[in-house]
C-alpha cells in the first residue's frame, strides 16, 4: 500500500481491523461452580462454629472521668465480686506502678467497697499518671450516682474534684507556653 491510499482509509475500518473477534466463553459455567462452591464452603463453615451465647445482661453505672488530657469511661457494676479491669486487662497489668494502682483504688477504698462492685474502665489519652486519676474520678462519679451518701467522703478527700491542670499551649515566638528564647546579647 502506498501512503496515499493509507490515508484514505476512514476510521471506522482500522478500528474493525484492531479488534480481534470475540469468541464464545464458558464464563457462566464457571461462575455457577464457584457459587456452589461458596455456598457448600458457608454450610460447612455454619456448622462447624460454635453457636455464641448472648452475653448476661448486668445492671451498671456510667460515669466519666477526665485529668489532663486522659479520658476513663467507667462502668461500675452493683453486683460484683470486686473484679477491676482497666483496657479488659486486670488494674496490675494495666498500671505498672504501685502508687498509680492505689490512685486508681482510692475511691473504692475509702467507702471500703473494694470487693463489693466490679468496676470495667476504658481509658484513652494522657499519660499513666493522668489516666489512674481520670479512673477515680469516674470511679467516684459512679458511686454517688449509685448512692448519694458517698457524696460526703468522696467530696472531703477530693475525688469528686476535675482537677482543671492542663497544659498551656504553645505561643508564637516562644520556645514553650512562656519559655522565651535564650537572650543573646551579640
Amino acid at each position: 500500500m502506498s501512503p496515499r491510499t493509507k490515508k484514505t482509509e476512514s476510521k471506522d475500518d482500522r478500528e474493525k481491523e484492531e479488534k480481534p473477534k470475540k469468541t464464545a466463553r464458558k464464563a457462566p459455567v464457571r461462575k455457577a461452580k464457584k457459587v456452589a462452591e461458596a455456598v457448600e464452603v458457608a454450610a460447612v463453615m455454619k456448622a462447624v462454629q460454635p453457636v455464641e451465647k448472648p452475653e448476661e445482661k448486668r445492671d451498671y453505672i456510667y460515669a466519666v472521668g477526665r485529668r489532663k488530657s486522659a479520658v476513663a469511661r467507667v462502668r461500675l457494676f452493683t453486683e460484683g465480686t470486686g473484679s477491676f479491669t482497666v483496657n479488659k486487662k486486670s488494674v496490675e497489668a494495666y498500671f505498672s506502678t504501685f502508687e498509680s494502682q492505689k490512685i486508681a483504688r482510692e475511691a473504692l477504698e475509702k467507702i471500703e467497697a473494694k470487693g463489693i462492685y466490679d468496676v470495667s474502665a476504658y481509658v484513652k489519652g494522657g499519660g499513666v499518671a493522668g489516666q489512674a486519676d481520670a479512673v477515680r474520678l469516674g470511679i467516684a462519679r459512679a458511686l454517688v450516682k449509685f448512692n448519694e451518701d458517698f457524696r460526703k467522703p468522696m467530696r472531703a478527700s477530693g475525688f469528686l474534684t476535675r482537677d482543671p491542670r492542663v497544659k498551656e499551649r504553645k505561643k508564637p515566638g516562644l520556645k514553650r507556653a512562656r519559655r522565651a528564647p535564650q537572650f543573646s546579647k551579640r
